[in-house]
């Protein structure tokens, strides 16, 4: 599996170490990667994920899973998601028409 965000898709990042003297040298910025489970309401069960910290407070911010993943297009959702979505809606929609 890649470091990257599920939620936000950061991912590693490269830039310089810079020292006092302005000698560059290459580096690799990781990625706060946590191997989660986030409850989903509508599915009433918890969801695997790998997030970034700033990917947890992104679903925080959005008022949990089942919102967040109601809310955004699936073209902007990573891969392993689109099930889960397809999921939530389909529990979603069971619930609204009984």
């Amino acid at each position: 599996m890649s470091r990257q965000c599920q939620i936000t898709g950061k991912k590693l990042m490269s830039g310089n170490n810079v020292s006092h003297s302005q000698r560059k040298t290459r580096r690799v910025f990781n990625v706060n990667i946590q191997d989660t489970s986030v409850y989903s309401e509508a599915l009433d069960t918890t969801v695997r994920i790998r997030v970034s910290t700033a990917g947890l407070r992104t679903l925080d911010h959005k008022g949990g899973l089942d919102k967040f993943l109601l809310d955004t297009p699936a073209s902007k959702l990573d891969e392993s998601l689109h099930s889960v979505k397809a999921k939530v809606e389909k529990a979603v929609a069971a619930k609204s028409a009984a």
